[in-house]
């Protein structure tokens, strides 16, 4: 996958803070996504073990979400944890992992905010600068934003929102369960992520994009190889 040059990841917390700033006009909650023209569609997942960033990303195809293509990779954490700015620490190990990958991906879901975030940039939207495809938020809990919890039945939905502004939705994905926390990342509108998320999570609470992620992110923390090409 192409990844742009973006900027630079060598920044103290303050420059980031600003650059966040600075970035979030250009994230784009246009245009909706067909879910017929999709074929691909990929997530991403990091675990970490002491000074280490350990990121996976696997392609699946769509609908029938089965597994493809699965890339590893490892960095060194070099940006401190700070509340609110996760994707300077995560994000070079996930870009390493995306450069890797040969599947024709049509839309990434991360295990992360988008524009559900304080000032706009969580990580999805920010690696949705990178890339040129579109990007969806999909997180396990609300960061910021009230909401009203959603019906009990698997589609129920709700508004989160912030300060006046809808910042992303509040989705059951599973009938009885905790509800998903979807917000847009890039390119992409909030009707289209969240029915992007629903189409893949057709038996668990999380996406598979999620799942899968996570399951050979560990592996891959464990110094299990997953980085082979699938397909």
């Amino acid at each position: 996958m192409l990844v742009r040059e973006l900027h630079s990841l060598d920044l103290s917390p303050a420059d980031a803070r600003r650059l966040q700033g600075e970035l979030a006009p250009r994230v784009m909650d246009t245009p909706a996504l067909d879910l017929e023209g999709v074929e691909y569609v990929a997530g991403a997942d990091v675990s970490t073990q002491g000074e280490f960033a350990y990121a996976t990303v696997v392609a699946l195809s769509f609908p029938e979400l089965s597994v493809v293509e699965v890339r590893g990779f490892e960095t060194p954490l070099e940006f401190p944890y700070v509340p609110g700015l996760l994707s300077f620490r995560e994000l070079p190990t996930v870009l390493g992992a995306l450069e890797r990958v040969e599947a024709p991906v049509d839309a990434i879901i991360a295990d992360a905010h988008g524009l559900a975030h304080p000032r706009r940039m969580g990580l999805a939207s920010h690696l949705g600068l990178f890339v040129d495809v579109p990007c969806v938020g999909c997180a396990k809990s609300r960061l910021i934003g009230d909401y009203e919890e959603p019906e009990r039945e698997k589609g129920s939905v709700t508004c989160l929102t912030h300060r006046g502004e809808v910042i992303g939705k509040v989705v059951r994905t599973r009938d009885g369960v905790s509800p998903m926390f979807v917000s847009v990342g890039n390119n992409i509108d909030l009707k289209s992520a969240v029915e992007l998320v629903l189409a893949c999570c057709p038996k668990y609470r999380l996406p598979e994009t999620t799942r899968q992620a996570h399951d050979v992110a560990n592996r891959l923390r464990r110094g299990e190889e997953p980085g082979r090409i699938l397909f």
